[in-house]
């Protein structure tokens, strides 16, 4: 009787196991929260993440829409850190003109985590942000993460690198070809 219960409690214990698996590989995004970013090598998805960053990621909609992101270069790209792109100068100086307060978070930077750019100000965020190459600790809880690389991370990793001497400021930079919600173009 010992054995047979042992054996039920192990069986339910996999059951659910495996229904919270399923769960995880089967949940979808809704097309309102992915973006495609075409780079001059394929197409980068990316989730936004309103859940934690709802007015970055209002901002980013509302500039993707405006297709301000078209174009743009990724001026400073840093092996092994991240590639920033999102300015309209080129040179990390420029933006939207429009400040978006902070809205840090628990959310690691990790591997293909979508950041917003600043400057020493925390709620000086505007068009800027950055995708992390790998795991950096050090940015957690200072930046806010508003989205991930879901897919087309290869892509990403083959972005133009910059110059270690000058703070990964990048000579003749790729760009982003285009930015479109999924909504949009689905």
């Amino acid at each position: 009787m010992r054995f047979i219960m042992i054996l039920s409690f192990f069986s339910l214990f996999i059951n659910i196991l495996g229904n919270s698996v399923m769960a995880k590989s089967t949940r979808t995004i809704e097309k309102e929260n992915l973006l495609y970013m075409t780079l001059k090598d394929g197409v980068v998805e990316i989730e936004l993440r309103p859940d934690l960053a709802p007015k970055h990621v209002k901002r980013i909609k509302e500039l993707v829409r405006e297709k301000f992101y078209d174009g743009l270069t990724f001026h400073r790209v840093i092996a092994g850190f991240m590639a920033q792109g999102g300015d309209p100068d080129g040179n990390g100086t420029g933006g939207s003109g429009r400040n978006i307060p902070a809205e840090f978070s628990k959310e690691p930077h990790v591997r293909g985590t979508m950041s917003m750019a600043r400057a020493q100000d925390p709620n000086s965020a505007d068009s800027q942000f950055f995708i992390v190459f790998a795991k950096t600790p050090h940015l957690d809880e200072q930046y806010t993460v508003w989205g991930k690389v879901i897919n087309g991370m290869k892509y990403v990793s083959k972005i133009k690198r910059g110059d270690p001497r000058q703070n990964g400021l990048v000579n003749e930079p790729d760009k982003i070809i285009s930015m479109r919600i999924a909504s949009d173009v689905d």
